[in-house]
């Protein structure tokens, strides 16, 4: 018979309440025939039980309806969370929009530079094209002092006398400008 027996301490802990759940139902039991281990605890029978956790399971609301009132009592804070939620996803969506457009600019910007840089390479070739072209042509036109002199001796007398009396030049000196 004693192993139906069981402390207020026990059923709690079967129950997974704390005591003083189980002491304030004990309070609805008839207080007669009320039975005390040899501490002096309080022990409840079968019957006892029985009724405690028919209350208790009346008393403790279900999931579905612990679910639904939490909910309403905690809906604005939720409500707020998941509007400023909503609202930093799409500030996350406009920010990677405008990085993948920036990653493309950054992306032409390198290749028109690319282009600028290879246009200036085939510059730089024809330039230097154009300066040897130019020197070869510069050498062609040049007389020579030996052409100088052949030039000279075919030209009319007259012509080489003009040439002979031009003066010459003297250099100025620099300290008798002052």
């Amino acid at each position: 018979m004693s192993e139906n027996l069981k402390t207020i301490k026990e059923l709690a802990d079967e129950l997974g309440v704390i005591k003083q759940t189980i002491q304030y139902h004990v309070k609805f039991l008839p207080t007669k025939n009320r039975l005390k281990n040899s501490s002096g605890a309080i022990v409840l029978n079968l019957e006892e039980q029985r009724f405690i956790k028919n209350r208790l399971t009346k008393n403790r609301p279900n999931n579905d309806q612990k679910s639904t009132k939490e909910p309403t009592k905690n809906r604005p804070k939720k409500d707020k969370e998941i509007a400023i939620i909503n609202v930093l996803l799409e500030q996350l969506k406009t920010k990677d929009e405008q990085i993948k457009s920036l990653v493309e600019s950054q992306k032409q910007t390198q290749n028109l530079l690319d282009q600028q840089q290879r246009l200036a390479l085939q510059d730089n070739k024809l330039l230097e094209e154009y300066k040897a072209e130019n020197d070869s042509l510069k050498a062609l036109k040049m007389p020579t002092q030996d052409t100088k002199v052949e030039q000279v001796s075919s030209k009319p007398p007259q012509e080489v006398e003009s040439v002979a009396e031009e003066p010459r030049k003297a250099p100025r000196k620099w300290w008798k400008l002052w």
